[in-house]
């Protein structure tokens, strides 16, 4: 191995990492001397910081978990601005990382917020269009997993729709949106049989 795959193998790794710091988790332990994973629904994500601690830190969490998902890609679009699939890739790895935290005993979130930050840095236009489909569904159904997964799959075919407008056929990200949704489906599995049980929680926006 030459020091060139070396080299591209550096923003890898840092994303795996960047995306494994569990900022709920943090959250939790620092400011109100708990463990999320205890609270709620048990998931380390914006949603669950928001039912247990309140809509302040919901919100922060969010921000710092979509921070994170930015911030891996920005490196590697600085570091290697002319080699997409190493992009893309750092792209994948911030959110495994996010949904694998090597802290967490490769357990975390469900990598809606952090894959979102990765989009704000790679292709904004879809992740806008899929955030209103997300804002809409969780308004009308007071659900974040119906919102979520919904948005989702918006985002994917956004993604579609605007390669095809713009003739640029950019396999790389086109692939990487349906391993994210893929990822994004299958982490609210839990979710999905409590809507169809009849016993999923609706958000709340209650301070606390």
């Amino acid at each position: 191995m030459n020091l060139s795959n070396i080299a591209y193998l550096l923003p890898l790794i840092a994303a795996y990492l960047i995306g494994s710091i569990p900022m709920g988790f943090l959250m939790g332990k620092l400011f109100f001397k708990s463990d999320i994973r205890t609270s709620g629904s048990g998931n380390i994500g914006a949603t669950n910081a928001l039912r247990s601690f309140g809509v302040v830190a919901g919100v922060i969490v969010l921000l710092l978990d979509a921070a994170k998902g930015f911030l891996a890609v920005y490196i590697a679009k600085t570091l290697f601005p002319d080699v997409t699939p190493i992009i893309i890739l750092t792209g994948a790895m911030v959110v495994i990382g996010h949904v694998f935290s090597l802290f967490l005993r490769f357990r975390g979130g469900k990598g809606v917020a952090t894959a979102a930050g990765v989009f704000v840095a790679l292709s904004w236009l879809p992740l806008l269009l899929a955030l209103m489909v997300f804002i809409l569904m969780t308004s009308l159904t007071r659900y974040v997993s119906v919102g979520s997964i919904l948005g989702a799959i918006s985002l994917q075919i956004f993604t579609i729709i605007q390669s095809i407008l713009q003739n640029s056929s950019d396999v790389y990200l086109v692939l990487f949106t349906s391993l994210i949704v893929l990822l994004i489906v299958l982490k609210h599995q839990s979710n999905l049989s409590k809507l169809i049980a009849g016993n999923e929680n609706k958000i709340s926006f209650k301070k606390k």
